[in-house]
């Protein structure tokens, strides 16, 4: 990413570059200022979290607190069901039904907003902040709660006043994961933001098209030439991209192993610095009602007059008359909109799977799913892409798994905690937050023109191993962690060798979390288009490959281009985004059942 973004600096200038408002590379003089493209992406990162944080909050603190281990098994599967939906598919659903609600509801020409974009990455974002809020909620230790009861708290007090802020540093660094989640996100945004390369005005206007980082990677970098100045250009863009996305997750990394260490024991909030002290005190009184009047303002800056006057009027109305409600009231109110918010995560999941399938079962026919392509892909079917999809996907488990699983044996195994294992965790933790449109870049730098092995299956099989790396190094090192240390003394005391010990002792009763974990990622590679748009697909072609350095169809690219370029293809592109949804959704759900299935054997 550096030597190619280098030269962009020199030429332009660092702070031309980073501070120059205008991005006009083909401009008779071309201009190259990526201001506007980092506020669009911060401006649809924080609307993305101010939709994702209290629906996520909210449903981590039900599944946490509240939910009966029945409910529990139903809301913790569909939540990473949608963490295994395909950008592409989000993508799709966002800009056929949600830029169409937008434009209708608020009467504009196009729905393709900072809006759109902003809810679209909300939802993508809500799995993996649920997920790790929901852990460090369940860490808290029990006595907090026993405690709280005990001295008379209803349970809402003991949740918000005790068990949350106890939590803190987890639901802060879950946070950060979600704004690395959607700040890395390219296919998403391309499909529902209108790509505008413009700064908002004003600058609250959600109803305004933006154009992000990512946006105009995978826009660009298809039709640039090798080695011109917007060449260069777009690889600035690419590093200052991977710096943002570096800083966000060495700062949940450090959040969570701050969390790690205090584990057990009372831990200060993270954000409780002497220093900050004097102002956190002087602003805490306040500090609801200036959210309020923020999100107040925010909707009377887009017009909906009617929605502020109701806050204004709910929130006057909870400040004067907090004081006449019972306990037991504010808590049923509490309880009301915690659950309402896990309905709602469920209610998106069902809305977006229901919305493909009604629409997607027509398409499918045995013809559909044999056949290739005919008149840029309106007609015929889309077999190719799905083989060309499998081959992409077991040449990439191929290449992930043997380095995963080797390198996690060595960390678990044959070190100990010290400076190095924590530089490789680190750095896989970094690889694994990486935007994808990161990993197509430099797959395209590196194995198609450095390399010279052209856009190839060879080079997206790489690229994609690359992606899945960290996932299949954290799994295993997780299904390692769970074997009991007396099986490796018990061995090694019987005069069996390290790798014996290894081997025999401790791989087996680990491999279905390694198998979990090999599944997850088919998933993930599966469903990718960012990492491949570059280095290894084509749109249509009537032949299989025949080589591994031939070009290939895929479904998510398939399926990008069906809804982005070809029109009166509606039938075909909700066939395909169908069958890459059942193909992805499949992978996570077997993940899920062997997860289960052994949690339960583990259990008995």
């Amino acid at each position: 990413m550096l030597r190619d973004g280098y030269s962009i600096f020199e030429t332009v200038g660092p702070l031309n570059f980073l501070f120059g408002t205008i991005w006009a590379p083909g401009a008779y003089v071309p201009s190259y200022g990526i201001a506007a493209l980092i506020i669009g992406t911060l401006l649809v990162t924080l609307g993305a979290m101010v939709f994702a944080v209290p629906l996520s909050l909210g449903c981590a603190i039900y599944i946490s607190e509240l939910a009966s281990p029945r409910i529990k098994n139903i809301l913790k599967p569909a939540t990473e069901l949608l963490a295994g939906i395909p950008s592409v598919v989000y993508g799709f659903f966002g800009m056929i039904v949600l830029s169409n609600f937008i434009r209708v509801t608020f009467n504009i020409s196009s729905g393709q907003t900072w809006l759109a974009g902003s809810i679209l990455l909300g939802i993508m974002a809500l799995p993996t902040i649920i997920s790790v809020s929901e852990d460090a909620i369940s860490s808290v230790p029990r006595e907090y709660r026993e405690g709280s009861l005990a001295t008379g708290a209803t349970r809402w007090q003991t949740i918000s006043k005790v068990i949350v802020p106890a939590a803190l540093s987890g639901i802060a660094a879950a946070i950060i994961l979600g704004i690395g989640r959607a700040i890395g996100e390219t296919m998403a945004v391309i499909m529902v933001t209108g790509n505008a390369a413009i700064i908002p005005s004003p600058i609250w206007n959600v109803l305004s098209s933006v154009r992000t980082l990512t946006g105009t990677l995978g826009i660009e970098m298809g039709d640039v030439a090798i080695g011109s100045e917007h060449y260069h250009a777009l690889f600035g863009v690419a590093v200052v991209l991977l710096l943002i996305t570096l800083i966000i997750n060495i700062s949940a990394v450090a959040i969570l192993s701050h969390l790690g260490k205090s584990a057990g024991r009372a831990k200060r909030p993270w954000l409780d610095i002497p220093a900050l002290a004097p102002v956190r005190e002087k602003l805490h009184p306040y500090s609801q009602k200036i959210l309020l009047a923020f999100i107040a303002l925010l909707f009377l800056a887009i017009g909906l007059w009617e929605v502020s006057i109701v806050i204004v009027l709910a929130a006057g109305a909870w400040h004067y008359g907090r004081e006449r409600f019972s306990r037991r009231s504010i808590e049923r109110v509490a309880f009301g909109c915690v659950i309402a918010a896990a309905m709602a995560v469920l209610a998106i999941l069902a809305i977006i799977l229901g919305y493909i399938i009604i629409n997607g079962l027509p398409a499918i026919s045995w013809q559909f799913l044999t056949q290739s392509p005919t008149d840029l892909g309106r007609g015929g079917g889309i077999f190719p892409a799905i083989v060309g999809t499998l081959y992409l996907v077991a040449g990439a488990i191929l290449i992930a798994l043997p380095l995963g699983v080797g390198a996690a044996i060595y960390l678990i195994e044959y070190t100990r905690e010290g400076r190095i294992t924590k530089l490789i965790r680190t750095g896989v933790d970094l690889l694994n937050g990486t935007p994808s449109i990161v990993f197509g870049l430099f797959g395209f730098a590196f194995l198609v023109l450095f390399l010279n092995v052209g856009v190839s299956l060879i080079a997206g099989m790489i690229t994609l191993a690359l992606m899945v790396l960290p996932t299949v190094i954290r799994t295993t090192e997780e299904a390692l962690k769970n074997v009991p240390q007396s099986l490796r003394e018990g061995s090694l005391a019987l005069g069996a060798t390290k790798w014996q010990t290894i081997k025999n002792v401790v791989i087996p009763p680990a491999v279905p979390g390694i198998v979990t974990g090999a599944i997850l990622s088919i998933g993930r590679a599966a469903g990718e288009t960012a990492p491949i748009m570059f280095t290894a697909v084509v749109f249509s072609t009537r032949f299989l490959p025949t080589s591994l350095f031939q070009p290939v169809m895929a479904l998510p690219y398939h399926l990008f281009i069906l809804s982005t370029n070809v029109p009166g293809s509606s039938t075909n592109k909700y066939g395909t985004a169908l069958v890459l949804l059942m193909l992805v959704v499949t992978f996570y759900a077997v993940a899920i059942l062997i997860r289960n299935h052994y949690a339960k054997k583990a259990r008995g």
